[in-house]
């Protein structure tokens, strides 16, 4: 079974920048699109960016010019690069991958990691 596991998570002024990981481990095939979403407190979970297999990138409006999503296939891990954050953008982030249960991916599963915790102060 995959598990997602996140990490880069933190207290950081306006501004400022994190970089979050997210590493897949466990029996993984192929992961066809892998993506970071957040939930800020009494809102609904949001797509933040994803990525595909093939590398095709996609933001929300909100983070285009500032957050860069990017993977290393070789070593399961997905990043999400996050510069001049804003106050707003407290929030659980979110890995989530859509992974190939099988070897010819005849079917995909989709994984969601435990989340991390990102606080931006004013």
């Amino acid at each position: 079974q995959v598990q997602l596991v996140e990490s880069g998570g933190g207290l950081v002024q306006a501004g400022g920048s994190l970089r979050l990981s997210c590493t897949a481990s466990g029996t993984v095939f192929r992961i066809e699109n892998k993506a970071w979403y957040r939930q800020a407190p009494e809102k609904q979970r949001e797509l933040v960016a994803s990525i595909t297999y093939g590398g095709s990138s996609n933001y929300a409006d909100s983070v285009k010019g500032r957050f860069t999503i990017s993977t290393d296939n070789a070593k399961n891990t997905l990043y999400l690069q996050m510069n001049s954050l804003k106050p707003e953008e407290t929030a659980v982030y979110y890995c989530n991958a859509r992974v190939c249960g099988n070897r010819v991916c005849s079917y995909t599963n989709d994984i969601w990691g435990q989340g991390t915790q990102v606080t931006v102060s004013e």
